[in-house]
């Protein structure tokens, strides 16, 4: 597969000599996705130029200088293709694919969406950076105090999996796994007090780690 930089050349070439395929099967399959590719340009063109357009009017550019680089004859033209180009672009860009009607208010309705978006998704970053500042060091004392904890073979497994994961804990879904993983713990050791009659932790730095464990879990 070209890169996009490349892919409008290869269409061109794949276009050019489309009849070099010998049976029917072939062209048809070549043709349907040579269909694909040039719909996968076309929405990018309509991505970077509605971004060029943006740039545009960030710079003080009036639609009526617009008008001609759009293909139009007038200002309102200008803006209304202009807006029809951002309601497809958003369309496309929609996590749920709901086309959005071409229509000024519709744009800044999907535009509003967006940016609402953006900021929830932003605000889902910082908490779970948030929650990895907090996490990541009780995690680091429940593994140093290791040989303080009691050697039940369930939170010992688990302790096999916080030490494992500790190193490479950046994605969020290696965040949840870490949290589930200190749960986990923190409810064996429970259970194993519960069962066994005598604390989980025998040192004074493992209780101390346990405690900041059963807290940040409580919390």
């Amino acid at each position: 597969m070209p890169a996009d930089e490349e892919l409008f050349g290869s269409l061109l070439y794949l276009e050019a000599n489309a009849g070099a395929l010998k049976s029917q099967e072939a062209r048809c399959e070549a043709a349907k996705t040579r269909v694909l590719l040039w719909e996968y340009l076309r929405e990018q063109t309509d991505l970077h130029q509605v971004k060029a357009v943006d740039d545009a009017r960030a710079a003080g550019t009036e639609w009526a200088g617009l008008a001609s680089a759009l293909a139009v004859n007038a200002p309102n033209a200008a803006y209304n293709k202009a807006r029809r180009m951002k309601a497809a672009v958003l369309a496309v860009a929609s996590c749920d694919n709901v086309s959005v009607r071409r229509t000024p208010e519709a744009v800044r309705e999907a535009e509003r969406q967006a940016v609402a978006r953006l900021a929830a998704d932003r605000r889902a970053e910082e908490e779970a950076a948030r929650r990895h500042s907090l996490l990541a060091p009780v995690a680091s004392r429940l593994v140093e105090h290791r040989d303080g904890l009691d050697d039940d073979d369930d939170i010992t497994f688990w302790l096999d999996q916080i030490e494992a994961l500790l190193p490479s804990c950046r994605t969020p879904t290696q965040l949840v796994s870490l949290d589930t993983y200190v749960q986990a713990l923190v409810r064996e050791a429970h259970r194993s007090e519960r069962t066994a009659g005598r604390a989980a932790a025998t040192t004074v730095g493992a209780r101390a780690a346990l405690a900041a464990a059963r807290g940040l879990v409580a919390g």
